[in-house]
């Protein structure tokens, strides 16, 4: 099978695109034929050498993906053979997604609700979840304002989305103006600039921040705050998280490590609001598989729009 491996720590031009052995189902575990794959912007910094935490940095060689969606191939021993055939989208525990078959535990998968595209639902599998969760955090209440950054994102497009439907009035915080267009057209009523001077000024004051890029930004952000505001890191796109802390009547909220229940719940979730139209992912750019490092390219550039994946 075609997979992207990566050999040495780098620059996205360690990515090569080879043949591996095929994988198989152990017990309990199943076969998915892929057909996406998801590209995150913490899998550039794993593949560079930098992961955001040394135990995510994988033994070499290694073949790097997380979310993948496809069709059921084969079921291991204790897994109902039923399950092959069926559409689904599953995690992989961290490694070998960028390939063009995967082995994953059987209780990972989850069901494609019929009319969900499948690039969409693998679009939304993590960071679906990832968005509702932070809503929780927030506590969003209709009427307040709120601030995402890095708006037109895969995350931060879905939390813009979600505000809205929450009644909440949505800042959107993006570089370019074809982002901020994104922004606006996923339901921000606001949109600026956060490249240029005098964002902060557009932003006005704020009830809650959705803080994607973290460092100066993240920190000028905090300062738009108002009293009894909440401030929710989701990101550091900078390369690093915003300096804040609580003080002065605001509130850095650190939402609890979610169970492999709660997380599943979740994602469901996520897939139903969107097979129902009221969440939409954006797949901004896809690229084949044997072009993985292009992929890590384009999202290290900066010059992605919501989410990034690969074609197997």
């Amino acid at each position: 099978m075609l997979a992207a491996a990566l050999h040495a720590f780098g620059p996205p031009e360690r990515l090569v695109a080879e043949e591996l052995r095929l994988p198989r189902a152990g017990p309990g575990q199943l076969l998915v034929d892929v057909q996406i794959a998801s590209v995150t912007f913490v899998e550039t910094q794993i593949r560079a050498g930098r992961p955001p935490h040394p135990s995510m940095a994988p033994q070499l060689p290694a073949v790097l993906g997380n979310g993948v969606g496809g069709v059921v191939a084969a079921t291991g021993d204790g897994v109902d053979r039923a399950l092959a055939g069926r559409r689904i989208v599953t995690t992989t525990g961290g490694r070998g997604g960028y390939a063009q078959r995967v082995a994953a535990d059987a209780s990972l998968p989850i069901a494609v609700p019929d009319g969900l595209e499948l690039q969409h639902a693998v679009a939304l599998l993590a960071d679906g979840r990832t968005a509702l969760s932070l809503m929780e955090s927030a506590g969003v209440r209709p009427g307040e304002t709120v601030l995402v950054e890095a708006a037109a994102g895969g995350v931060g497009g879905l939390v813009v989305q979600l505000a809205r439907n929450a009644g909440a009035r949505v800042v959107a915080a993006a570089g370019a103006e074809r982002k901020l267009a994104v922004a606006r057209r996923l339901g921000a009523d606001v949109a600026v600039d956060y490249t240029r001077d005098g964002w902060t000024e557009q932003a006005g004051s704020v009830d809650v921040v959705f803080d994607g890029v973290g460092g100066a930004i993240g920190a000028a952000a905090f300062a738009l705050l108002r009293p009894g505001g909440r401030f929710v890191a989701y990101g550091m796109a900078s390369g690093s998280f915003a300096p804040v802390r609580d003080g002065a009547g605001v509130t850095v909220v650190r939402g609890a490590p979610l169970t492999p229940e709660r997380m599943r719940a979740l994602s469901e979730h996520a897939l139903a609001e969107a097979a129902a139209g009221r969440l939409v992912a954006t797949v901004g750019q896809t690229f084949a598989l044997d072009r993985a490092a292009a992929a890590h390219a384009a999202i290290e550039s900066r010059a992605t729009i919501g989410k990034t994946l690969l074609l197997a």
